[in-house]
C-alpha cells in the first residue's frame, strides 16, 4: 500500500521526529535587528550567515507551520549548479556576468557540503554528480546544445557520453546519450534542514514555528500573535509567497510530485548499473528527477497537476491516484526490471516560479524589505547562495556576491485569475503533447509546438 502524502517520504521514515517537539510559536510583539520570514532553506541559511557574520545581531525566524514542510522537506535531493534564469541575465548584463553567476552555483554546491561538515550535519550526502540523459533523437538534439552551452559558461569538467556510456553510468533503457557533471551531490532535503535549523540555533537565532505571517510591511511582519519589528524584514516563502497580502501574483506556486521504492536489492542495483549515486535527470519538456536513496530506493518527480486554481497550496503533500500511477510508469519506463516494483511512498509540494523564471535576490535599503526565491525547482543549492547575498546585502558590504546580475533583477507580475490557471494548464499539456511527439516520430529536433510554449511562457 502505498502511503500517500504525510508532507513527504522524508518525513514518514523520520526516525528522529518524536525527539523534536514543535518549536513555540510567537507569544506577542518583539523586536528583532532583522526578522526572516520562512524557515526553509533559504530563511535558515541566512539566518546562519547573518549570525555568523554578526554574533551580536537579533535574528528571528517565523515559520507558518514548521521549519522544512514546504519544498525544503519535499524536494527531490538534488545538490546541484543549476539556477534558474542565467540565460535572461547574460542577455540582460552580458555573458561574463552570467558567468561569474554560474561559477558562484560551482562553488556552492561545495559550500553546502563544507559548511554541513562542519556543523556535524548528517544529510546522507554523497557528490555522485548529476547524469542528465536523452532519449529520442530530439532530447539528443537538447542534450548536445545544452552541453555546449555548459561548456561555454565555463564548466569545462562537464562530460558527454554516447549511449554505450550511459548505460554504463546508469542502464537507462533507450538512452541515446547524456551529460555528466561534477557539480551535484544526492542529500536527504529534511535532515539537512533540520541539521541546518539546529545549527541556528546553537548561534542564537530565535526560531518561532506555528507562526504564520499575515502581512509583511516596511519594518515589521504581522503574525496573529503579535508583531515582530525590525529594520530589515526578509521574505523567503519561495512558494507559499502568493499566501502573503499583495503577493497573490508574484510568484506562480507550481505542483511537483514524487514517488518513492521501496529498498531495492543488490541484484536490481546491479542490473541498474546504479552504483555512483549520481541523481539522475533528462531532456524531456516535462522532466524528470531522481535519485538513489541511501537506504536503497528511487525518488523520482516530475509534473502532476500542475497548478491549482487561484495559486492554492496544499496541506499534506497528498498527490492525485493519476500522478501516481504516471510517475510509476515513467519509472518502469526508464527501468524496466522494475515493473511492478512496490511505490511505498507519494507526495508533492510547491515550487516558486517568477513570470521571467528568473530566480532573483533583492533588498531595498529604504524600506528594509528583501526576499529571494523564484529558484524554479533548483532551490536546494541556490537558496544557500541567495542566503550569502542576502548576508551581504544586510550587512552593507559590496562584494562579488552583491554584484551578480540576480541582484535586486524585478519581474513582472503573473496575469490574473482564470488567465494564470488557463495558461499553465495549457502550457503544459503541449509540453506533454511535445514529448509525445518526439517520442513516437523520432524527430531529431525539438517540436515548434514546444517552442511555442517556451516563449509564451518566458523560460526561452
Amino acid at each position: 500500500m502505498t502511503i500517500n502524502g504525510g508532507i513527504s517520504f522524508w518525513y514518514a521514515t523520520d526516525e528522529t521526529a518524536p525527539a523534536h517537539p514543535p518549536r513555540a510559536p510567537l507569544t506577542g510583539n518583539t523586536t528583532a535587528d532583522v526578522v526572516i520570514v520562512g524557515g526553509g532553506y533559504t530563511g535558515l541559511w541566512t539566518a546562519y550567515y547573518l549570525k555568523t557574520a554578526a554574533p551580536d545581531l537579533r535574528v528571528t525566524v517565523l515559520e507558518q507551520k514548521f521549519c522544512g514542510y514546504g519544498a525544503s522537506g519535499r524536494n527531490g535531493g538534488w545538490l546541484y549548479n543549476g539556477i534558474a534564469g542565467r540565460d535572461r541575465y547574460a542577455s540582460l548584463h552580458g555573458r561574463p556576468a552570467a558567468q561569474r553567476l554560474q561559477q558562484a552555483m560551482n562553488e556552492t554546491v561545495t559550500e553546502v557540503i563544507d559548511t554541513a561538515a562542519k556543523e556535524g550535519i548528517d544529510a546522507d550526502i554523497h557528490r555522485g554528480g548529476v547524469l542528465e540523459v536523452a532519449r529520442t533523437p530530439a532530447q539528443l538534439s537538447r542534450l548536445k546544445a545544452f552541453h555546449t552551452a555548459e561548456l561555454a559558461f565555463g564548466e569545462t569538467d562537464r562530460e558527454l557520453y554516447d549511449a554505450t556510456d550511459t548505460r554504463a553510468r546508469i542502464n537507462v533503457a533507450d538512452a541515446v546519450g547524456s551529460s555528466w557533471t561534477p557539480h551535484g551531490a544526492r542529500i536527504h532535503p529534511l535532515k539537512l534542514v533540520k541539521g541546518l535549523a539546529a545549527a541556528c540555533e546553537r548561534l542564537g537565532v530565535v526560531i518561532h514555528e506555528s507562526t504564520p505571517v499575515t502581512e509583511i510591511a516596511p519594518r515589521r511582519a504581522l503574525t496573529p500573535y503579535g508583531t515582530v519589528r525590525a529594520p530589515y524584514v526578509l521574505r523567503c516563502t519561495e512558494g507559499f509567497t502568493a499566501a502573503l497580502k499583495g503577493q497573490k501574483r508574484s510568484w506562480l506556486p507550481m505542483n511537483s510530485s514524487m514517488i518513492a521504492t521501496a529498498p531495492l536489492p543488490q541484484e536490481t542495483w546491479s542490473q541498474l548499473n546504479w552504483s555512483d549515486a549520481s541523481t539522475l535527470g533528462d531532456m524531456a519538456h516535462a522532466y524528470m528527477y531522481a535519485q538513489r536513496t541511501a537506504d536503497d530506493r528511487i525518488a523520482i518527480g516530475g509534473r502532476g497537476v500542475p497548478y491549482r486554481y487561484g495559486s492554492r497550496t496544499d496541506n499534506d503533500g497528498r498527490t492525485q491516484p493519476a500522478t501516481i500511477a504516471s510517475l510509476t510508469h515513467l519509472l518502469e519506463s526508464f527501468f524496466p526490471v522494475l515493473t511492478g516494483v512496490e511505490i511505498t511512498h507519494a507526495w508533492s509540494g510547491v515550487l516558486g516560479v517568477p513570470r521571467d523564471w528568473c530566480a532573483t535576490v533583492t533588498l531595498d535599503a529604504a524600506s528594509g524589505l528583501g526576499w529571494a526565491g523564484g529558484y524554479v525547482g533548483s532551490g536546494v543549492a541556490t537558496a544557500n547562495l541567495a542566503a550569502r547575498t542576502l548576508r551581504d546585502l544586510v550587512l552593507g558590504d559590496r562584494t562579488p556576491l552583491t554584484t551578480l546580475p540576480w541582484v535586486n533583477h524585478r519581474v513582472r507580475r503573473w496575469e490574473p485569475e482564470p488567465f494564470r490557471w488557463l495558461g499553465v494548464q495549457a502550457l503544459y499539456a503541449a509540453y506533454r503533447e511535445a514529448d509525445r511527439r518526439e517520442s513516437t516520430t523520432h524527430t531529431p529536433t525539438t517540436t515548434p509546438l514546444a517552442r511555442l510554449a517556451d516563449r509564451i511562457s518566458g523560460r526561452h
